[in-house]
């Protein structure tokens, strides 16, 4: 059964973004190398993987979610440069064009949609790769679901199950929000238990099994209620809305595009050659249209 990849599109695209000239640009002179730099990255997860549908997760940074509202400092100090942002509200369009299912939602985080797709695949039967360099997302690692974890940049990724995991922080996948609520994580501003380090909080959920154990017991009674707060923040929220995840196929060109197509077709959607040709980004569209033709040739 082929899996069901769930990737965390601003984490890959903010990557790509970094990794990639600043004088990559799109029509009039606009920043694109955040989206050409996914799309290489969608394009190349897409081959590797062969999964049967995809789900790309985005933040909606312009709107809080519960964790912002519960601490304060919550993922405070961020700042983003004006050309990638100018380009994430591109990329779920762009994820839609090619025929795959794009999550975002107010309230949520990219995380979360992972969260919710790697729940709902484990009870189809199926098995669900999940590719984010958050490791808050190790908490998803299962005999069911992969994670995909950049090793340098984008172009070398790692596989983690629960054995890595394990090898990694020295717990189980389900103890990991539990480890964050203990260990703190700088990246978020989540401060953790005074004094207490990754082996520290390793070594307490091995004694008690549970941070809610340790409490029980009466370990960091004076932050008990703050720890718990952390560890809520730190646990991904799998009832996020999902859109229909029914198996996909690439939609990288249609059987009888041509680049140059877009104002043709824009009334009834846009398969993502065009779409890319409309946003001056030529050689994409070249390069899907490419693709398309392989894929047809393939399955002829």
């Amino acid at each position: 059964m082929r899996p069901l990849l769930a990737i965390d599109g601003d984490s890959f695209a903010h990557r790509a973004y970094h990794a990639l000239p600043k004088s990559i640009t799109r029509a009039g002179g606009r920043p694109a190398g955040a989206i050409l730099g996914f799309a290489n990255f969608l394009i190349r997860l897409w081959e590797t993987e062969q999964p049967r549908a995809v789900l790309v997760a985005w933040d909606t940074l312009d709107s809080p979610t519960y964790r912002h509202t519960a601490l304060e400092a919550y993922q405070t100090g961020r700042v983003f440069d004006p050309a990638i942002l100018e380009q994430l509200p591109m990329l779920p369009e762009l994820c839609r064009a090619c025929g795959f299912a794009a999550a975002k939602e107010p309230g949520y985080e990219a995380d979360d949609f992972l969260a919710a797709a790697a729940h709902s695949e484990e009870k189809r039967k199926g098995t669900t790769v999940v590719a984010t360099s958050d490791r808050d997302a190790f908490q998803l690692a299962s005999e069911h679901t992969t994670i995909l974890q950049p090793v340098r940049g984008v172009s070398e990724l790692a596989r983690i199950g629960p054995a890595e995991v394990r090898e990694r922080y020295g717990v189980d996948p389900a103890q990991v929000p539990d480890f964050i609520a203990l260990r703190g994580d700088p990246s978020d501003k989540i401060p953790g238990a005074r004094g207490v380090g990754p082996k520290t909080a390793a070594d307490v959920l091995a004694q008690y099994g549970s941070l809610e154990a340790a409490l029980e017991a009466g370990r960091f009674s004076a932050q008990a209620e703050e720890l718990r707060l952390f560890r809520r923040i730190a646990t991904l929220d799998a009832s996020a809305p999902l859109p229909s995840l029914a198996d996909q196929s690439p939609t990288w060109a249609e059987a009888s595009a041509h680049v140059g197509d877009w104002s043709a077709r824009e009334g009834r959607g846009a398969e993502a050659s065009s779409l890319a040709d409309s946003w001056g980004m030529g050689r994409l569209a070249g390069r899907l249209e490419t693709l398309a033709g392989g894929e047809r040739r393939s399955s002829s």
